[in-house]
């Protein structure tokens, strides 16, 4: 789409160009060596695929999971890139592109874009981020989508003097590496958590004040186990209603990432009894029991009285001397995936849910404490994570800007 359909009144200093114009950028196919030539691999040159783009976050790529020969390479169709090649994908996965730091070619699934001269390769990297839904919409193919090198030519560009360029870039890799920081901080975070759970939960650690042996219990003899209601379509896509009615789809929604609290389905109370369905209580820790989801290990907390469908299931603390915080970090330790049955469709019956055998401390102070510290260690997380989501929110704005110059920085 040109600049005037997409509203974008450029400043009548910057340069309209195509990608493929040269001055611009060079854009580069790459190739695959014979696999069947053992000698084409596992050399010393950096081959890159489509995978190794999208196995990564991060805005550059060092390294890739294959590696080619000097002669694979003679062989494959490729040509060597150098460093600062952006690496843009073609297939499939159509606009997503990282930046090489390193000698690197590619198989044909990419578009690489080396700039020439004059052109910054990290402000075209940004620019190029913006037109990702104008790539897939120039892309077309039976077996899959595949952006062709004139379409990619034909990409339309505004530039800046490369003064600015570089400006633009440096304030959008400054917010790009302070997502990154948060990004390895919420992972050091979430590795410390894990050990303090294995130390804590099963009492290898005991906390300053606390002694005696603890107790086995099975969650059936603690609580209940019970499995969600068929949900009807013709009762779905009310925004508003007495109780939420989540499906394991509501798990992704910002917001539920420990407790329940935004659903996509409302219902009344009143439609229950012929959906022959009943409500978990608030404090019930819900997960998926059926389908791919079960792997996920996603186990959450109701923040109200909920319904659930029959994808999900809950567990219902029923004992007054166990701490419910206690037992929902405890299952955040154990993998119900391991439980699934070896059939077509992964599931989990609630006889196998009952047997589960838990080891807690007799004294409900001790669990309390042990709950207190890992949803500290929680909250802490977080807000790290919403810092992170808060930074990404500022970049996109700042993309909007400093990409179209609304915003000028010289």
């Amino acid at each position: 789409m040109t600049a005037k359909k997409l509203g974008i009144n450029y400043p009548e200093d910057w340069t309209e160009k195509r990608l493929g114009d040269e001055d611009l950028a060079d854009i580069i196919s790459g190739g695959t060596p014979s696999t069947q030539v053992a000698e084409y691999w596992d050399g010393d040159i950096w081959w890159a695929t489509p995978t190794d783009i999208t196995a990564t976050r991060t805005k550059y790529l060092s390294k890739t999971e294959r590696r080619i020969t000097l002669s694979g390479l003679k062989n494959s169709g490729a040509r060597m890139l150098p460093p600062g090649s952006i690496l843009l994908c073609s297939r499939a996965t159509v606009g997503e592109l990282r930046i090489s730091t390193v000698p690197i070619c590619t198989n044909q699934g990419f578009k690489s874009v080396v700039a020439k001269q004059g052109v910054s390769n990290e402000f075209l990297y940004y620019k190029l981020l913006t037109m990702k839904d104008e790539m897939i919409h120039r892309s077309y193919g039976s077996t899959f989508l595949e952006l062709p090198t004139r379409e990619a030519k034909a990409l339309q560009l505004h530039l800046p003097k490369i003064e600015e360029q570089q400006l633009i870039a440096d304030a959008l890799t400054r917010t790009d590496e302070l997502i990154v920081s948060l990004d390895k901080l919420i992972a050091k975070k979430k590795d410390i958590k894990q050990g303090a759970m294995q130390q804590l939960l099963t009492g290898k650690t005991r906390l300053p004040g606390f002694s005696g042996e603890w107790k086995e219990v099975t969650l059936g003899d603690i609580g209940n186990f019970r499995g969600g209601t068929g949900f009807p379509l013709r009762f779905q896509g009310k925004t508003l209603g007495e109780l939420p009615f989540y499906k394991v789809s509501d798990m992704n929604n910002p917001g539920n990432e420990i407790y329940m609290r935004k659903a996509n389905n409302y219902i009344e109370r009143s439609r229950l009894q012929s959906l022959g369905a009943k409500s978990f209580s608030k404090g019930s820790i819900v997960f998926a029991k059926v389908g791919a989801a079960v792997f996920l290990e996603r186990k959450r907390l109701l923040s109200a009285d909920s319904c659930l469908d029959n994808n999900m299931a809950g567990f219902t603390l029923q004992a007054p001397d166990i701490d419910q915080a206690f037992i929902y970090h405890w299952f955040q330790q154990f993998r119900l995936s391991d439980l699934v049955a070896a059939t077509a469709l992964p599931s989990i019956n609630n006889q196998q849910l009952r047997k589960i055998s838990c080891q807690l401390p007799t004294l409900i102070r001790e669990q309390q404490v042990i709950a207190e510290i890992l949803s500290d260690m929680d909250a802490e997380i977080d807000a790290l994570i919403a810092r992170r989501d808060k930074t990404a929110l500022i970049k996109t704005g700042m993309m909007q800007e400093l990409l179209t110059g609304r915003t000028r920085l010289l």
